[in-house]
């Protein structure tokens, strides 16, 4: 009987006689693929899952400037849901929600997706009027949601202070049930695994410099540093950087980038048993597998490339987390952190074709990125191969800020994330 040690099976699990090195790293580009994605997220890396998957386009790589989910994916809060305001924008992310429920098997690779229920409290008139508009939208898109009292709200989640004499009073809150959360570098790590078994090359440390035309203004190529790569298709899905690799197309975009604040605390043992979000403290908070209190906050007031928190900003979320949750007051952040968000002027994403034939852009989520992943990925996939988009992202197009077709969710979906 052949033996095993640990570690020639920790070896061959990271890749085999390359040691830690994982698996799906590729030392050098080949000259030309069919189609190259430019970002190594959970969207970029989702997209040519579903391109080799679905579409049978396995001469493909992904080219990341750093390493596999460092970038958003790895910076984000993690919270899943779909009760968002307009058809659009619920059809989208409900496509998403049905993908994650079965992602993990999918994938064979687990992503922690754990439907614990998202909640969003009211604390004025306004916030109950908002959120009972919302639960009946989503009812009629076959979305679910529904309204609690301040009572049912603490039944569902017993650390939360629904007294009368703090600044934030609980008045309801709306549910959704379907919501929660999954491993953000988990994701990653599974959609890199399973494309990378379809044959999809993954090259890390590869920064593109510049995307290749020809003589009719079609895509011919990216140029990176590690070389030159011939492709007639080019998927961009950058998060924070989209506009700054689409302008080497010649391409502009109607995008601002923010930092965005989010903090962990100490890990304790199981406490909190869902998601709580509050759009009038912009702040949302839930527990990590890990024990750690997950705490998000707002983005920055100011344009920024920077990936770090600013202190007053979260000091403003944490006074009021502890006022909604006393037990946690004598909790210590552990760390804390800023991720780099494109904003469009509407705040929903484009997902589309550009005026550049060859080239396709996956961006502008602003804070509601990571509950779209496979979603996302899946209908870029499709406009990539198809060279059309899907039912689903067809309204997400750059045009529609120019033509007045918006699809405004910035007030209307309360807490973006």
């Amino acid at each position: 009987m052949q033996k095993f040690s640990a570690w020639s099976l920790l070896k061959e699990a990271f890749g085999g006689q390359q040691g830690w090195q994982p698996q799906w790293r590729r030392a050098t580009p080949k000259a030309e693929y069919d189609a190259i994605i430019v970002g190594g997220g959970g969207h970029g890396l989702g997209a040519a899952y579903y391109l080799a998957a679905e579409h049978g386009l396995t001469n493909i790589a992904v080219v990341e400037k750093g390493w596999i989910g460092g970038g958003n994916t790895g910076r984000n809060t993690t919270i899943i849901r779909s009760n968002y305001l307009f058809d659009e924008s619920a059809q989208l992310y409900d496509h998403s929600v049905k993908l994650w429920e079965t992602l993990s098997q999918v994938l064979n690779y687990n992503v922690m997706f754990s439907p614990r229920g998202v909640m969003m409290l009211a604390h004025n008139v306004h916030d109950v009027q908002v959120f009972k508009r919302h639960i009946h939208a989503n009812r009629a898109s076959g979305v679910d949601n529904e309204w609690l009292t301040p009572e049912q709200a603490k039944a569902f989640c017993p650390p939360l202070n629904i007294g009368d004499n703090i600044r934030y009073p609980v008045m309801g809150a709306a549910l959704q049930r379907r919501g929660g959360t999954a491993r953000h570098d988990a994701v990653a790590w599974g959609y890199a695994r399973a494309a990378s078994a379809l044959g999809v090359d993954i090259i890390e440390n590869c920064e593109v410099t510049g995307i290749r035309r020809d003589a009719q203004g079609a895509v011919a190529g990216i140029d990176t540093t590690r070389g030159t790569i011939r492709t007639r298709k080019v998927g961009v899905s950058a998060a924070g950087h989209s506009s700054v690799v689409l302008g080497m197309a010649g391409v502009k975009l109607p995008l601002e980038s923010f930092p965005l604040q989010a903090l962990v605390s100490e890990p304790v043992k199981p406490a909190f048993p869902c998601v709580v979000m509050s759009n009038s403290i912009h702040a949302y908070i839930s527990q990590s597998d890990k024990g750690e209190l997950v705490i998000g906050a707002s983005s920055d007031a100011y344009n920024s490339y920077t990936q770090r928190g600013s202190m007053f900003i979260n000091a403003h979320t944490l006074a009021a987390i502890c006022e909604l949750f006393p037990a946690f007051r004598r909790m210590r952040m552990l760390r804390n952190w800023g991720g780099i968000v494109d904003v469009t002027p509407d705040r929903s994403p484009i997902i589309a074709k550009t005026p550049v034939k060859g080239l396709y852009v996956n961006c502008g989520w602003g804070t509601g990125g990571f509950k779209a992943t496979p979603g996302s990925a899946h209908v870029f996939a499709h406009t990539i191969a198809h060279d059309e988009p899907h039912p689903i992202n067809a309204p997400f197009t750059i045009e529609r800020f120019r033509d007045g077709r918006l699809i405004d969710e910035a007030a209307a979906a309360a807490v973006a994330h």
